[in-house]
């Protein structure tokens, strides 16, 4: 989930919700889908995850929502706002949602991986990623939905709605706990092997691709990174809390597990 030191305390939810009307509706973004079965929901859980009567829980593929409160610790900013749309979007379908379920079928917390649509065929994640209400964030294998969620959060990102009112980008030397970050900063070197390829930080951050993942990219233009400005979101590991790390070896790695989470900058 988004990591809490990432973003500021919302201080007007309601400016957000008349901020979003600005935004273009998700049909801009990505393609209608018209011959799902309707699902009926029973709660939403939060901004990216719902159940359904028959108790199935569902994870949306392609957004990470902001993560409300739990475990003592306090809502991150806009994760009410997130929710409480979501609920919207689905009290406005009477309820009823359809689902096209990834080709990985579940998250290692057994939820159900699926795209969400409305009555009408809109995608649900580029409608929240278009308010600026979640981040993208893309696995393997590939849904087809990715460029168009992609534009969905650039519209967001660009007016500034949303979360992208007070999000901060961070660099590796800003990090003090895992969890997710958007980050930002040049390549020191690239190296592979055995374990995949590592890009490595100006900082003590590490990229990781491993192995199994390496066909979806284009590992030659990656291992020509060094000293370019990049990119990359996903969630970070504290690699000291798995039994040490060596000195010269970075404190934090980020896996990547689809091309779209790297973006390298002019």
């Amino acid at each position: 989930m988004v990591q809490a030191t990432l973003l500021k305390k919302a201080s007007l939810v309601g400016a957000f919700f008349v901020s979003a009307c600005l935004v273009l509706p998700a049909q801009a973004f990505c393609p209608r889908v018209d011959d799902l079965a309707p699902q009926r929901v029973a709660n939403v859980v939060d901004g990216d995850t719902l159940r359904l009567v028959d108790g199935l829980s569902v994870r949306l593929i392609g957004i990470n929502a902001p993560e409300r409160a739990r475990d003592g610790r306090p809502a991150e900013p806009f994760a009410e706002a997130a929710t409480k749309r979501l609920q919207a979007l689905v009290a406005a379908n009477d309820g009823r949602i359809g689902l096209r379920v990834g080709a990985k079928a579940r998250d290692h917390y057994g939820r159900t991986l699926a795209h969400a649509y409305d009555h009408a065929g809109n995608n649900l994640e580029a409608q929240l990623l278009a308010e600026g209400l979640g981040y993208r964030v893309a696995f393997e294998p590939s849904t087809g939905l990715e460029s168009c969620q992609r534009g969905a959060e650039d519209k967001a990102r660009q007016q500034r709605v949303g979360l992208w009112q007070q999000a901060r980008i961070v660099t590796p030397f800003d990090l003090r706990s895992g969890g997710f970050a958007l980050l930002r900063g040049e390549v020191a070197r690239v190296q592979r092997n055995r374990g995949g390829l590592w890009i490595e930080m100006d900082g003590p951050l590490v990229l990781r691709i491993e192995p199994k993942l390496l066909r979806h990219f284009d590992v030659a233009a990656l291992q020509g990174l060094a000293g370019r400005q990049v990119e990359a979101r996903g969630w970070v590991i504290d690699r000291s809390r798995r039994g040490g790390v060596k000195p010269e070896q970075a404190r934090w790695m980020l896996p990547l597990t689809h091309a779209a989470m790297l973006e390298v900058l002019p």
